[in-house]
C-alpha cells in the first residue's frame, strides 16, 4: 500500500486504523476476523500464533 492511499478509520480513543481495501475493512470491522490468521494478509504468522503465559 502507497503512502496516503487507503482508508483510514479513527476511533473514539484516537487509535488509527489502515486498511488498504473495502475486502480489508470489512473483515476487520464487520467480520472481526484476526489478521494474523489469515494468509492474504501482511501480519499474517506462518507458524501460528503463540501465546505468552
Amino acid at each position: 500500500m502507497a503512502k496516503g492511499s487507503g482508508t483510514m478509520l479513527v476511533k473514539n480513543d484516537g487509535t488509527v486504523l489502515w486498511s488498504c481495501s473495502s475486502k480489508c475493512k470489512k473483515n476487520m470491522l464487520v467480520l472481526k476476523r484476526d489478521p494474523r490468521k489469515l494468509k492474504w494478509t501482511k501480519k499474517y504468522v506462518k507458524g501460528g500464533i503463540k501465546v505468552k503465559k
